[in-house]
């Protein structure tokens, strides 16, 4: 048995303590704050409960294989239901749009929208299956330490057949006139931050998971799935201590002897770092152990960091559906202020969940859960007075598309920014999703997910490989776990050689 720790219990995080204490090992983590989580960490306040991160379901298959690596399934731990309508999109004077959980009235939709964009939609679906099947089963799996990697006749035709050298914005309006069906197809790219000009076509395999798949909700919120990881990782002998942040790796010969911690010193024989890439090379170790300069991390492409608003609103709001778009301001002016030219949106797109529309455990009765978010750009400049700003005009608009009075029913307000992603998660710039996934920062372009310097020492969550989302971190925790046991094992018959 060997000792394992692992930095961070996010997604990530959990994951590779799981894969990592299947096979044995004695799997300690180290979490900075006082809950497990990370971006998915929830809190309550006056009866309402607040997913204070991710809130999309989607990709239900990479889930269910995560429990299923476990003879568990998803079932086990939470319930689980998909939405109807996945989603619903606000648009600038032009009638709302509800995104149906049925194919065949999405087809009809689109159809009624753009006459013989049913049948586009049917084939544009088929190869976003295509590319689902070759991204999430082949590509993402991979360690990505070497372009051989990818030399493979079945994952390199793949990856060709997946319009990889084509953008995201170039082929979805290869496909389709209005502009209203382009930034629906467009949306879920958002997700992975950059402009759909920067993104490569095989991104268009979200629209997979979001309009063929569907858009689920575990009952409770999405703190459920922290809490399924948990009592699973405990089953299988994990210890996860909580307000233990890492102030140290420490190292002798370019073998990582240990952790320290606020609780002391954790020897460990392999460290899977789970937090932040950028503060784990430059707060924890030594110049010369590594991958990366600082210098590094100020010209990467980040995707954004946001202005997240958490609302009691003592009264039912009509109109609203669980996952709404409200897509009613100049999307590229936008993307411009997040990307081009970093400041704050003069007028944001934005995003509103309303969970209580399903869930009626995260509201008082009667009362709605609201959760607001604006996309915006990294390093810049947060204010309580600049997030002030921003409150009435976002409902504002919420009214006026809804027609239906919010603001003076506001019972509760707490907003999360670029500040507290720093100060809770010593994020790069605030960032909220990691890095984006343009051509040039896609698998062996990512930062490794192997310490270069160190033998011993690997990196996983959303600032390595596959990349930002909830999936992808489970996908990344087993990628880092199976390096750091194959690791041991090689380690372990080298010692008994001896």
């Amino acid at each position: 048995m060997s000792d394992v720790s692992i930095i961070g219990a996010g997604f990530s995080g959990l994951a590779a303590a799981c894969y990592a204490a299947q096979k044995g090992h004695k799997v300690t983590i180290h979490e900075k704050n006082a809950t497990i989580g990370g971006r998915a960490r929830q809190f309550s306040e006056q009866g309402f409960t607040y997913d204070m991160g991710p809130s999309w379901y989607w990709m239900p298959d990479v889930f269910e294989r995560f429990f299923n690596d476990f003879g568990k399934s998803a079932n086990d731990y939470y319930d689980l239901v998909k939405l109807d309508p996945g989603f619903k999109v606000f648009f600038k004077d032009q009638e709302s749009l509800n995104v149906s959980a049925s194919l065949d009235e999405l087809y009809a939709i689109f159809e009624k929208i753009e006459s013989g964009s049913a049948s586009k939609l049917k084939q544009f679906l088929r190869e976003a299956e295509y590319k689902y099947n070759v991204g999430m089963k082949d590509l993402v799996h991979k360690p990505a330490l070497s372009w051989f990697e990818f030399m493979n006749y079945n994952v390199f035709t793949g990856m060709m057949k997946s319009h990889m050298f084509k953008s995201v914005s170039s082929y979805v309006r290869s496909y389709f006139k209005d502009e209203r069906l382009r930034m629906l197809l467009e949306f879920p790219v958002l997700f992975l931050g950059a402009m759909p000009q920067n993104i490569p076509a095989l991104y268009t395999l979200m629209n997979h998971a979001a309009l063929t798949q569907g858009t689920y909700y575990p009952m409770g919120g999405m703190y459920k799935i922290v809490e399924a990881m948990s009592e699973l990782a405990r089953t299988l002998g994990v210890d996860i201590q909580t307000s233990s942040p890492v102030e140290e790796i420490t190292t002798i010969d370019k073998t990582v002897k240990g952790v320290y911690t606020s609780n002391g010193f954790n020897a460990s024989d392999v460290v899977i770092a789970s937090g932040d890439y950028a503060h784990i090379e430059q707060a924890l170790l030594k110049k010369n152990e590594r991958n990366y300069r600082e210098q590094y991390w100020s010209k990467k492409t980040f995707a954004p960091s946001c202005l997240i608003y958490y609302v009691g609103v003592k009264k039912k709001v009509q109109n609203l559906e669980h996952h709404n778009l409200f897509f009613d301001t100049d999307f590229m002016q936008h993307s411009r202020d997040i990307y081009k030219n970093p400041k704050w949106p003069d007028a944001p797109l934005f995003y509103v969940c309303c969970p209580s529309k399903t869930d009626s455990s995260v509201a008082p009765d009667g009362m709605e859960n609201l959760f607001i978010l604006i996309p915006v750009a990294t390093g810049i400049e947060d204010t309580e007075e600049i997030r002030e700003k921003y409150f009435p005009e976002v409902l504002k608009r919420i009214e006026q598309h809804t027609g239906d009075t919010v603001s003076e029913h506001v019972v509760y307000k707490k907003s999360y920014s670029i500040n507290d992603f720093v100060q809770d998660y010593n994020a790069y710039g605030g960032n909220a999703y990691g890095l984006a996934n343009t051509l040039m920062q896609t698998a062996v372009l990512k930062p490794s997910v192997k310490n270069t310097v160190l033998n011993n020492l690997f990196y996983t969550g959303q600032l390595t490989v596959p990349g930002p989302g909830v999936p992808p971190s489970l996908i990344s925790g087993k990628i880092s776990a199976e390096l750091a046991m194959n690791y041991l094992k090689k380690s372990n018959y080298e010692k008994a050689a001896v």
